[in-house]
């Protein structure tokens, strides 16, 4: 007797690959804490070795730091610093420590960050997110050396200037340092707009028609945020306004090349459907 039993057709394997691509976004949320504990734990590591090297070479940051302080005197041997208490030199060397190890880490926690971000993506979205690790440590880079080249000797010559013969500036050590380190950071993060406007542009949250309409919206955020961060004098202020503007607008530009290449990609899959 012949097996009359309908045949069930399997399926599966008319099924496109997607899961393949995946690399795990359907992790339970337990997987994805422990996973964000383990990148903590290692950035938290990376932070306190970094330290410990800078602690020791605290000196060496601190004369590298003083170049721009140097640079608004003719004559060096006029230049002064002080400390007003016992413990804030070794307080202003910590302080040092941790900001080196921020400045010179900061590729190895973007790294972290794409490794807990990267089991969520498709392959090729993990991809597309290589050049930009590549550009965010560089664009830091640019937006340090904004500060130590431009931004601070024109700030330091500013407050300077406004010396008398009955007064004179003598800084401490720990508020100079700190006006330092902080429009260093905060010039490193401003400049990363065009990698974050970028991004948003590869997963389509942004487009080049809403940044051009949203420019007045943006110079003013970006007005707000340099009088935030910098201090409250015009130089720091515009030195920092003027470069995230030329950003914003460079971010246009890199939007509409996203833009450009995945429209050719659809062309280019729509002509190979047909």
């Amino acid at each position: 007797m012949a097996d009359t039993k309908p045949q069930i057709e399997d399926k599966s394997k008319d099924k496109p690959e997607v899961e393949d691509e995946l690399a795990g976004s359907e992790a339970p949320l337990l997987d994805h804490l422990i996973e964000l504990r383990k990148r903590l734990i290692h950035s938290a590591i990376a932070i306190v070795v970094l330290m410990v090297v800078c602690f020791i070479f605290a000196g060496q940051i601190f004369d590298i730091l003083l170049n721009p302080y140097r640079s608004i005197y003719p004559n060096p041997g006029d230049m002064e610093l002080i400390y007003t208490a016992p413990q804030e030199f070794f307080f202003t060397q910590l302080n040092l420590a941790f900001f080196g190890a921020v400045f010179f880490g900061f590729p190895f926690l973007a790294m972290q960050i794409y490794r807990f971000v990267a089991p969520g993506l498709y392959k090729h979205e993990r991809k597309a997110l290589v050049p930009y690790l590549v550009a965010t440590p560089v664009f830091f880079l640019l937006g340090a050396m904004m500060v130590y080249f431009v931004v601070l000797p024109m700030a330091l010559g500013f407050f300077a200037g406004m010396q008398t013969e009955e007064i004179r500036l003598l800084a401490k050590v720990s508020e100079y340092l700190g006006l330092a380190m902080t429009l260093i950071l905060a010039f490193g993060v401003c400049f990363q707009l065009p990698v974050v406007l970028t991004l948003l542009a590869q997963i389509e949250l942004v487009n080049v028609e809403q940044l051009r309409k949203g420019r007045r919206y943006a110079i003013v955020g970006i007005l707000m945020v340099a009088a935030f961060i910098t201090p409250p004098d015009p130089i720091s202020q515009i030195g920092l306004a003027m470069p995230m503007y030329g950003l914003y607008e460079l971010s246009i530009l890199s939007v509409r090349l996203v833009e450009r290449r995945r429209a050719r990609a659809l062309a280019a899959e729509a002509s190979a459907e047909s």
